[in-house]
């Protein structure tokens, strides 16, 4: 019989894993196992397989504050896991999707896990427009940290969020620069995911996830960009879909099922037409209420 021992995931590449055992040596590994998801974050079970030098995870401990997306066939799969906050990065260039930015909170509130916005090249020149924007963050009530990994300015402020035992995610669009960030909170770190995970199907490290351990005892991990989200759709709370904004308000709306979208007398669209509920933020909610209603049937159809 193999012994049966305990690591944490430290990277992910496809199924290609790393974990880190307790004295800090890394394995590389796989799921045993078709049906095993497994992110960066987790804690597991493996045991070692000699014969193929790789180590077999064998299942995945309970999660907590997990980051969960929607696949395209309406089920939720997740990011990253057992974090203590979310770090959503953008930057002034490449110019900002900030619906995505605004899926990634939701994700996170939704699970009640605290999330930061993080603007990093904060040293280009920053339009109006976006200051106006990381105002109606602020107003949300999600924290805000201006930074440049280029000059270093802010770093101190972004690193006052990793004390030990913090594990935060980094995620945001591709190119604005988390890995960067990742450097200057930890120069000697090799952002790439390194020979233990080997190269599946010509993709490139850069498609990985890694755990870093800062010099705070915090860990941080630096996850892939991308050009879309969309958070897990049995997570969001029906009414708010995890805007705090709107959960403030829906219960001053008229009807207790009110979607804040056509229904008379809603408190939502009245604080939109007062000024008091940002436009964009507003309509994001919608866009993401669309989402929501034109994936659900494929969701139900999956059970």
């Amino acid at each position: 019989m193999h012994e049966i021992l305990t690591a944490r995931v430290i990277a992910t590449h496809g199924r290609h894993l790393v974990l880190a055992d307790a004295s800090g040596r890394e394995l590389a590994a796989r799921p045993f196992g078709r049906d095993l998801t497994v992110v960066c974050g987790d804690e597991v079970q493996y045991r070692i397989d000699a014969h193929h030098d790789e180590a077999h995870v064998l299942a995945v401990g309970p999660r907590h504050a997990t980051l969960w997306r929607t696949n395209i066939r309406g089920g939720a799969e997740p990011v990253a896991a057992n974090l203590t906050r979310l770090l959503v990065v953008l930057a002034p260039l490449p110019v900002p999707d900030l619906f995505v930015v605004d899926r990634y909170l939701a994700a996170a509130t939704s699970v009640d896990l605290p999330a930061t916005v993080v603007l990093n090249k904060a040293d280009l020149d920053i339009p109006r427009q976006l200051h106006e924007q990381l105002d109606a963050y602020v107003a949300a009530q999600y924290g805000r940290v201006l930074c440049s990994a280029d000059s270093g300015a802010g770093i101190d402020d972004l690193a006052a969020l990793l004390p030990a035992g913090a594990r935060a995610c980094l995620v945001g669009q591709s190119g604005v620069g988390k890995s960067s960030l990742v450097k200057c909170l930890l120069p000697t770190a090799a952002v790439g995911i390194g020979a233990l995970v080997r190269e599946e199907e010509g993709r490139h490290t850069t498609t990985a996830a890694r755990l870093f351990p800062l010099p705070t005892g915090a860990g941080l991990i630096d996850s892939p960009g991308v050009r879309d989200f969309a958070p897990a759709l049995a997570a969001l709370d029906e009414r708010t879909l995890g805007f705090p904004e709107v959960a403030r308000l829906a219960g001053a709306c008229r009807f207790a099922d009110c979607r804040h979208m056509r229904e008379p007398d809603c408190a939502v669209r009245a604080a939109v037409d007062g000024g008091s509920l940002a436009p964009r933020r507003y309509e994001s909610y919608r866009r993401l209420r669309r989402l929501r209603e034109d994936l659900e049937p494929r969701r139900r159809g999956r059970h």
